[in-house]
């Protein structure tokens, strides 16, 4: 299992700090694309249970309870869905009260009909799915944790 990246302290992901946490691996390839570098799934780190230690600690720190962005990459397509689910999993076993947001260039409609367990699992245990491919045509940086007004903030606790 592979990941592109840690940020401990991003500003700009989420509401207050999180901890954004990049999949390394995308095959929707969107025009404009904010990181083609993790469109590879050969490249990035190896992850590891010190790289999952580095995001609890992180989510942590200073006694604080930080949100986790999981974004890519794809976090949700089948080479990533397992390691995505393992640490959203993890994160709430540990840290209840850390909001959890998923970014996926595929819709919610795409996704809670998929037969993957593991992207059902990550859609029932994450707070918040931003969806939809970015779409540089579309694009709009005065939304919230979105780059292209095609996508959407579920909340995910509410559809459930």
């Amino acid at each position: 299992m592979r990941y592109a990246g840690l940020n401990p302290n991003d500003m700009s992901a989420a509401p207050g700090v999180s901890v954004s946490f990049f999949t390394q691996g995308c095959s929707h390839h969107c025009k404009g694309c904010h990181n083609p570098e993790t469109w590879d799934f050969d490249g990035g780190k190896e992850f590891t249970w010190d790289t999952m230690n580095e995001i609890l600690d992180s989510i942590t720190t200073n006694g604080i309870t930080r949100s986790l962005a999981i974004m890519g990459g794809e976090p949700l397509c089948e080479h990533n869905a397992f390691l995505t689910l393992l640490i959203c999993k993890t994160v709430k076993e540990k840290i209840p009260k850390a909001p959890i947001y998923i970014w996926s260039g595929y819709t919610y409609e795409h996704l809670k009909h998929t037969g993957d367990p593991h992207v059902r699992g990550v859609l029932e245990i994450a707070d918040y799915l931003i969806d939809g491919p970015y779409i540089q045509e579309l694009r709009d940086i005065t939304l919230p944790m979105r780059g292209s007004s095609n996508q959407n903030i579920i909340d995910l606790k509410q559809k459930l």
